[in-house]
């Protein structure tokens, strides 16, 4: 290079790249071109696999919904069969859960019934007049005795 001259000022055709700088730019721009193709692919997949996941979240939400529909349908059904309990009392989130509270209630409501029944029968007062007896005379008077006896005749006192 001469000495006035620069880098700047130097010939263009001197400062060309050489065959085999222009092999390896072109092998690196192919290689990016490839890798950048590999990317564009890669983001085209991700965006469909996004759209899928969302459908099928949507889907899911949507059986979710009907699933807790059923239930409601299903609890409201099962406290109508069952008249006798109160409706507080049958409750779940799952079929199991509503089934068995409606197991407890029964055992529950079975219980009270049986001893309601021991107690009625403890309480229960024969129907009809008490059967007659004999009149006790103990401590009774002489003339006690005597009108105790016409009364029992059919007498008068």
């Amino acid at each position: 290079m001469p000495e006035n001259e620069t880098p700047e000022t130097q010939d263009p055709q001197n400062t060309a790249p050489a065959p085999e700088d222009l092999e390896a730019i072109t092998a690196q721009l192919e290689e990016e071109k490839k890798t950048k193709a590999a990317a564009e692919a890669s983001l085209v997949e991700k965006d469909a696999r996004i759209a899928e996941l969302e459908a099928t979240a949507a889907e899911l939400s949507q059986v979710k919904e009907a699933h807790a529909q059923a239930i409601a349908k299903y609890l409201d059904a099962v406290r109508l069969a069952n008249p006798a309990i109160p409706r507080d009392i049958i409750a779940g989130e799952t079929i199991e859960e509503i089934d068995a509270s409606v197991e407890k209630a029964k055992a529950i409501a079975d219980a009270v019934r049986q001893n309601l029944e021991a107690q009625a029968k403890e309480a229960r007062v024969p129907a009809g007049a008490p059967a007659r007896g004999e009149i006790s005379l103990e401590g009774l008077t002489p003339r006690e005795k005597i009108a105790a006896g016409i009364q029992q005749k059919g007498g008068t006192s």
